[in-house]
């Protein structure tokens, strides 16, 4: 399989998608849109997006099928399967505010092997393949070359739906607000892992997430040279529901207090 071909044509039918959902959004209308769940929205966007990036990858890889957050094909591979978020920060595009992102990755065997995520605002494209380097608009990157959490920015997300564990995750911001250059929190996973691989953030973590909010930035984050774990230091991260994200030097030091405050006190 030629990952590096297959990247390449990812990019185009993402960023032709990019465009649509551009348009769509100076005509947004709110009255479109759909509740999901608790704080959990999608609209036609998300969805007419999710249809027309199956389409277009389809083409790229035939035997390959789809999980894509709406559901909007049931296909499934044997080998590959797209990993798709046609709007990672729908709370976002509703609002107008960026970030937004699609996140496109494809996994061989539940491993993702191609990652394109295009910010769609900023027309910013990071990608990246297995075996290959890391990319943003065709520029190489990697991550940032911090060796402490006290020179550190740290990325997170907000829990929406699941609360269980939110005294503990409100005891990581304490502690981060004040050992660490700050807190970010964007509203969409996709740009925290692109922003990781490309140095503008040194951590990102968060619980509650599924495979197509991070699938994409997992590869262009460890092509940048990034690390990626669950909470416990282990590699069940993609369909875990949790993950700590890295520029490596400094993802000892950072997993370590993730894991203290959101694992330990489990028990």
């Amino acid at each position: 399989m030629d990952y590096k071909n297959i990247c390449e044509q990812t990019i185009e039918v993402v960023k032709l998608v990019g465009e649509y959902i551009r348009e769509e959004r100076e005509k947004f209308n709110a009255s479109k849109i759909e509740v999901k769940g608790l704080n959990n929205f999608v609209t036609h966007v998300d969805k007419n997006s999710e249809i027309k990036l199956c389409a277009g990858l389809e083409n790229i890889v035939p035997e390959a099928g789809f999980i894509g957050e709406e559901g909007t094909t049931q296909k499934k591979g044997d080998e590959y399967n797209w990993i798709i978020d046609p709007v990672d920060g729908t709370t976002n595009f509703i609002h107008g505010l960026p970030p937004y992102a699609i996140s496109v990755a494809l996994a061989k065997n539940n491993v993702p092997v191609v990652g394109v995520i295009l910010e769609v605002a900023s027309k910013e494209c990071f990608y990246a393949y297995e075996g290959g380097k890391a990319f943003l608009n065709g520029k190489e990157i990697k991550v940032s070359k911090a060796s402490k959490l006290s020179d550190s920015l740290i990325a997170t997300g907000f829990p929406y739906t699941d609360y269980g564990r939110m005294d503990e995750f409100m005891e990581t911001l304490t502690f981060f607000m004040k050992k660490t250059h700050g807190l970010r929190r964007l509203g969409s996973a996709a740009t925290d892992l692109a922003y990781v691989a490309c140095g503008r953030f040194e951590g990102f973590y968060e619980y509650g997430l599924h495979a197509w909010d991070i699938a994409a930035g997992i590869i262009i984050l460890k092509e940048a040279g990034g690390i990626v774990t669950d909470f416990n230091g282990k590699d069940d991260y993609l369909f875990g529901g949790e993950i700590v994200a890295s520029n490596s030097d400094v993802h000892e030091e950072f997993l370590t207090v993730v894991h203290d405050f959101m694992e330990k006190r489990k028990k």
